[in-house]
């Protein structure tokens, strides 16, 4: 039986099985195989060099946004309005078949965005191109799920579906679960607050099933079951996402309304060319990008090219900033003066750890570098030899 059929199978109990308080356990253990068996279906076969084909697309920019949606939803007509990148699109389904990179010049910095394939029902077990398609959209800072407005809703949750079965949480958290495998010891449970669902027994026979028998396990929130086979699996990717409704010229005021006032929701009309500026302004809030003018010591701010930081590449602290210039910047900053939103007062002295905001100006001091060759007389000033001795240190005798 391949791993496809076993798990069908067990999805099929877990559907028969009631659930109740006395079959939570066996429930548990269900799940646990089954995130072990997916997790055995996206790893390459053995003895092949690699995953197989995939979509070669280097990073570019300052962030990456991926296109995902169903055959015919209107991803192609999107992407050329917004990069003026021309991406073959006509009324039959499966038109793109490999991925189409495009550049977004939006305030001051450039979003890659990336027009994949349409991907069907099935896809994380590998129909269509599913597989590469998921694997390009776990590389990316953002999702933008483009849905058919006139549709039914089933499309998205088809969609969120196969993305959670290959490791991808759309809009949500890691959980607050403190997970260590160890050597010896046994299994070791703690938990800082009252757990209502999962409880000592039931980790311990999730743990079983992973063959983990050492482990530190200490729970800061009231986690699920799904949420400890997550932390236990360790690979899964926690990407934000923004639903795009297209085509709502064809439905009605009222249905447009009710799927505007969705959350992480936008909608747009690629036909009419209606709220594209913002979704531009929704997904620029989304990736949490922040700009950072530098300021050379005596001279006006430099407003024509910022450095643009991320919290999820690298950081956005004084010292992501000067990591960013240079790797050696670092050891020689003395302090830094900050403009803008987050300094108290202008400018503001900050250290190294300081949080920067979106258009802030930076000036970095640097350390001004020690003169060498000592100081007058016949005694050194400066000297690696103690303190106590360094003042007695004499120069060699003058040449005649």
């Amino acid at each position: 039986m391949g791993i496809i059929e076993r798990i069908k199978e067990i999805e099929a109990e877990m559907a028969r099985t009631q659930k109740n308080k006395a079959t939570e356990y066996h429930l548990g253990q269900l799940k646990a195989k089954i995130a072990k068996l997916r997790t055995q279906l996206l790893e390459p076969p053995k003895g092949s060099s690699g995953g197989g084909e995939g979509f070669e697309v280097t990073k570019f920019g300052h962030g990456r946004v991926a296109l995902i949606g169903f055959p015919s939803v209107g991803k192609s007509t999107l992407l050329t309005m917004l990069t003026g990148t021309h991406s073959e699109a006509a009324s039959y389904e499966f038109t793109t078949l490999t991925c189409i990179p495009g550049i977004v010049h939006y305030n001051d910095t450039k979003i890659q965005l990336l027009d994949l394939p349409g991907i069907i029902e099935g896809a994380s077990e590998g129909k269509g191109r599913g597989r590469q398609v998921i694997a390009v959209a776990k590389s990316s800072d953002i999702v933008l799920m483009v849905l058919d407005a006139s549709k039914s809703e089933g499309h998205r949750q088809i969609l969120t579906k196969e993305l959670e079965a290959v490791g991808l949480r759309l809009n949500k958290r890691p959980p607050h679960v403190y997970f260590k495998r160890k050597k010896t010891g046994g299994i070791s449970f703690n938990s800082t607050l009252p757990l209502t669902h999962v409880d000592e027994k039931l980790c311990y026979q999730i743990l079983h099933e992973y063959k983990i028998h050492n482990a530190e396990v200490l729970f800061r929130e009231d986690a699920t079951v799904d949420d400890f086979i997550d932390v236990i699996e360790g690979n899964r990717k926690y990407i934000k996402c923004v639903y795009v409704y297209n085509k709502i010229d064809v439905i009605g005021i009222d249905d447009v309304g009710n799927l505007a006032r969705q959350r992480n929701s936008v909608v747009i009309s690629c036909n009419l060319k209606l709220n594209l500026d913002r979704l531009l302004a929704k997904m620029w809030e989304e990736m949490g990008l922040v700009r950072v003018y530098t300021k050379p010591q005596g001279q006006q701010p430099d407003f024509s090219d910022p450095v643009v930081l991320s919290t999820d590449r690298g950081g956005c602290t004084v010292e992501d900033f000067c990591n960013h210039i240079h790797r050696s910047l670092v050891k020689d900053v003395k302090y830094v003066l900050v403009w803008g939103i987050s300094s108290r007062h202008y400018p503001q002295n900050c250290g190294l750890s300081h949080g920067l905001r979106d258009e802030d100006v930076v000036q970095i001091v640097k350390k001004k570098e020690k003169e060498d060759g000592g100081g007058r007389g016949r005694f050194k000033s400066h000297s690696t030899a103690p303190s106590r001795i360094s003042d007695r240190e004499k120069k060699a005798p003058l040449k005649n």
